[in-house]
């Protein structure tokens, strides 16, 4: 496949560049719908996979360039781009002589081969194949619908991100770092913006009230209410195209081809691990009070705003753990080296910088070889610029099929050069990373361009598990202590690291819960058309899990990118975590880093790709059916 349009493409280029793809796609599938003789596995198939994976690159080259074009005409191209491509994949899902010809082949003899054609027909069913001429159109229609809503829903974010402005005396209790790149302007102002480097340090250290209830109120409003139409709108369409293909709802229709395959179970998987969570949370809770009684006399209930800064300062007075203290010692070029180098103690693989061209200065580039190979290329581009996608993620570009090579790009929003990281954005970047990994290792052996890789080669509730796993060796104190250094030289202390251990469990169930809540939010959303109120119907959503819910004034929905992308099933990261928890058993009883056993993962779970069911990865590698046990142990852990 060609490569991406390296440098800064102008929005000129990024639509040359989509009618590239549109026109390849629709030569492609013309020819295909036009074959003539008996379809094989050889030709017909063949044919399809190799549309699928042009269609593909397109859609997720657009995807990179809507989240970091360098201009907003650049991103708009991008964005305009997705939509194109994602109606040219509902084409290709609603071609009756495509699926006609793939149903009417002899069966494959090979195992990962049928689940391949199985997984094929089954999509073109959902997409509704079934329907006469005129429902196929509808359906062609609304999808085109939904792509452009989701689209546009995702874009609104970055665009509707605010500023609020404070004065130095409300920094009181941010890092000096911080302080020193925040200076008031001539009037005395400072301005802080809803981007993550300033937002996640604001509430979590600053003394003030105030402020942060302003930035809490900020921060939950972005995108609102420009986005409230565009949510309306998507949640209907969704509904409506689910009712016409022979679905109930949305939800159903999403949750088909999944581990969970039901809304029943989904709904089983949240109110399973709410009991396991809740004790967990109410103790969080419990000493979260005390605190706040100790700084407000008489105080008898938290308030979302206050969560993060009453979080740290349990972490100081009831484990000894300093966030700030732990900050010094993450600084992004130290952290990023430590975690390459992670990657080629715990695999023997080799990562070496990438001349090319990128479309930012600050976006660096590498390649890995494995034993003097090359099996893969990939970008980093870590740190904000204005317009930028805002939270982070790993685009896969390329998948790696037939010989060719997958590549990735990881998009975050971290501080750049020697600046300092908190533990948490460690975490994030080696989460992403995680899936960075997954996409190359997963890439290197398939026949079929769907089954390469991450996305969508694996069932979508298994995607996060390999990174939530890998999450666990940045509370490593052998892995930390080659890249955690301060600007002294310094290696992070031991006793700080057990100190980061030992509050590692607090505040972990009221945190599950938050999550369960969102995951409600997205599944009560999609199992009926869009309630009269969507911010008030988001808040009694969350709710219903979340201890410590939204306070009456929030509209997070509107910027809770996951309800585009994710749809009903934002529950996915929740059965990873279940899934991450009992694969790190392995590692827990041979050391994070044993060599065999890391291979044995890499073999048995990221190289596979999509080959088999998730399910069987996992026992493959356990010897035995996944359980949510080792789930359950974690949150005994803070007691």
């Amino acid at each position: 496949m060609p490569s991406i349009l390296v440098g800064a493409p102008t929005a000129t280029q990024i639509n040359q560049r989509c009618n590239m793809w549109v026109a390849r796609s629709n030569a492609m599938r013309t020819a295909l719908e036009k074959s003539k003789g008996a379809a094989s596995v050889a030709k017909t198939l063949t044919a399809y996979d190799r549309l699928t994976e042009v269609l593909l690159d397109g859609v997720q080259e657009a995807s990179l360039y809507r989240e970091v074009g360098i201009t907003a005409g650049a991103r708009t191209a991008g964005e305009e781009c997705e939509v194109r491509m994602a109606s040219e994949l509902t084409k290709l899902q609603l071609s009756r002589p495509i699926y006609k010809r793939i149903k009417s082949m002899p069966p494959p003899i090979d195992a990962s081969t049928k689940r391949y054609v199985k997984h094929v027909l089954d999509a073109f069913e959902r997409s509704g194949i079934g329907l006469d001429a005129a429902g196929r159109a509808k359906a062609q229609a609304l999808n085109d619908e939904v792509s452009k809503l989701t689209t546009e829903f995702e874009a609104n974010i970055p665009k509707g991100q605010r500023t609020i402005t404070t004065t130095a005396a409300q920094l009181d209790g941010l890092p000096q770092d911080f302080i020193e790149t925040h200076k008031p302007d001539p009037g005395g102002k400072i301005t802080l913006r809803t981007d993550y480097t300033d937002y996640i340090p604001v509430m979590t250290y600053a003394k003030s009230g105030d402020l942060r209830k302003r930035f809490y109120r900020a921060f939950n409003e972005r995108a609102y209410p420009e986005n409230e139409g565009v949510l309306r709108n998507l949640i209907n369409k969704r509904d409506e195209l689910a009712k016409l293909v022979g679905r109930p709802n949305y939800a159903t229709l999403n949750f088909e081809d999944r581990m969970l395959n039901s809304a029943g179970k989904v709904q089983s998987l949240i109110d399973q691990m709410s009991e396991a969570a809740k004790p967990a949370a109410r103790r969080d809770y419990a000493k979260k009070l005390a605190v706040l009684q100790q700084l407000q006399p008489g105080a008898n209930t938290l308030q979302p705003w206050d969560n993060a800064y009453l979080s740290q300062l349990v972490q100081t007075q009831s484990y000894g753990y300093d966030r700030q203290e732990a900050r010094n010692y993450f600084q992004y070029n130290k952290v990023r080296d430590g975690i390459l180098e992670l990657t080629e103690d715990m695999f023997g693989v080799d990562i070496r910088p990438w001349k090319t061209s990128t479309w930012d200065k600050l976006v660096e580039a590498y390649e890995m070889y494995d034993h003097g190979k090359l099996i893969g290329r990939f970008y980093f581009d870590s740190h904000p610029r204005p317009g930028k996608y805002e939270h982070a993620n790993a685009v896969p570009v390329r998948w790696g099929v037939r010989g060719s090579l997958p590549v990735a790009a990881l998009v975050m929003n971290l501080p750049s050069g020697n600046g300092l990281m908190e533990h948490n954005d460690v975490i994030t970047f080696l989460h992403e990373y995680g899936h960075l990994l997954h996409n190359i290792f997963g890439g290197q052996h398939q026949r079929w361009a769907y089954e390469s890789g991450v996305y969508p080669a694996i069932e979508w509730d298994f995607v996060e598990a390999p990174s939530q796993m890998l999450e666990n060796w940045v509370y490593d104190y052998d892995t930390l202590r080659k890249f955690a250094i301060d600007a002294s030289g310094k290696p992070i202390p031991r006793d700080l690291v057990e100190k980061m251990n030992q509050a590692r469990y607090f505040n972990l169930g009221m945190e599950e819960m938050r999550q369960l809540g969102l995951s409600n939010v997205s599944l009560q959303y999609y199992v009926q058309p869009a309630p009269a109120d969507l911010g008030a119907a988001a808040r009694a959503y969350q709710a219903k899990y979340d201890i410590l819910p939204p306070a009456p004034f929030s509209q997070f929905q509107d910027s809770f990118s996951h309800l585009a992308a994710y749809g009903a099933a934002v529950y996915t990261y929740r059965q990873s975590i279940v899934i991450a928890d009992d694969l790190f058993t392995e590692f827990q009883k041979h050391g994070l880093r044993d060599r065999t056993t890391a291979k044995r993962y890499r073999e048995l779970v990221l190289a596979p790709g999509g080959t088999k069911p998730a399910a069987e990865l996992v026992a493959d590698f356990l010897g035995r059916p996944l359980s949510i046990e080792a789930y359950r142990a974690k949150m005994e852990k803070d007691q």
